[in-house]
């Protein structure tokens, strides 16, 4: 006796079934490619960063440019009070003379002269004092005019500062002893003393300098005539 013959339309339902699964993978793959063209929104969201910190860039920019603009030109500045070079270019003359005593000694002893050597030494002191003297002058140097204060690289106009505080006679600790400095320097620089400052922004600073009673009577004078209104004298610089 033959097997019954499959009825046709079962066929056809099992192959709909077979293309309905095989359709089935196709719609995940589908789903799961769409899922990471979410991934470029995120990044882009995490592209935002930049921008903050451009923003902030400009802010600080900006405020560097209304301090300039503060600062008046040079014959505007009134008469120097106060000045302290940081470095004299005497020390540049250690070379020279360490050479010659060198030399001299040698000229004099037995043996031959070793000129090469010698001027070798003379020219390394030389560089190394000019380098040294040349930083000095320009990260320790002090000038205080009628209109500004200049301390190292950094210029300020005194309008900035709102308190000049007395020197600290007492046995307590003042929180303007702990500010940082005026300048580029994070501290206050070797052989200098600080005078106690309260910007008009309300941070505390450290103005600085070897004769430091001699520049805070200076710079308490010259703070309080700007505050008043005093306008500077004008300059030939």
């Amino acid at each position: 006796m033959t097997p019954a013959a499959d009825d046709p339309a079962d066929r056809t339902d099992s192959a709909v079934e077979a293309t309905d699964s095989s359709a089935e993978p196709a719609e995940s793959t589908a789903e799961a490619t769409d899922e990471p063209t979410e991934a470029p929104d995120e990044s882009a969201e995490a592209t935002d960063g930049p921008d903050e910190s451009a923003e902030a860039t400009d802010e600080s920019t900006e405020a560097a440019d209304s301090a300039a603009a503060r600062i008046p030109p040079p014959e505007k500045r009134g008469e120097t009070l106060f000045v302290e070079q940081g470095g004299s270019w005497w020390v540049v003359a250690i070379g020279p003379v360490l050479a010659g005593a060198v030399l001299a000694m040698d000229i004099v002893g037995p043996g031959r002269v070793h000129w090469l050597w010698i001027s070798i030494l003379g020219a390394i002191v030389t560089l190394f004092s000019v380098v040294q003297v040349y930083a000095a002058r320009r990260h320790v140097g002090v000038e205080l005019t009628e209109a500004t204060l200049q301390q190292g690289t950094s210029l300020l106009p005194l309008s900035d500062i709102a308190t000049v505080y007395p020197a600290n006679n007492g046995s307590e600790h003042e929180k303007w002893e702990s500010a940082p400095a005026l300048g580029e320097l994070a501290g206050v620089p070797r052989r200098r003393k600080g005078v106690g400052v309260k910007l008009v922004d309300g941070k505390l600073a450290q103005a600085w300098a070897r004769d430091v009673d001699r520049f805070r009577q200076e710079l308490t004078e010259a703070h309080l005539a700007a505050r008043l209104g005093v306008r500077p004298r004008e300059t030939g610089k």
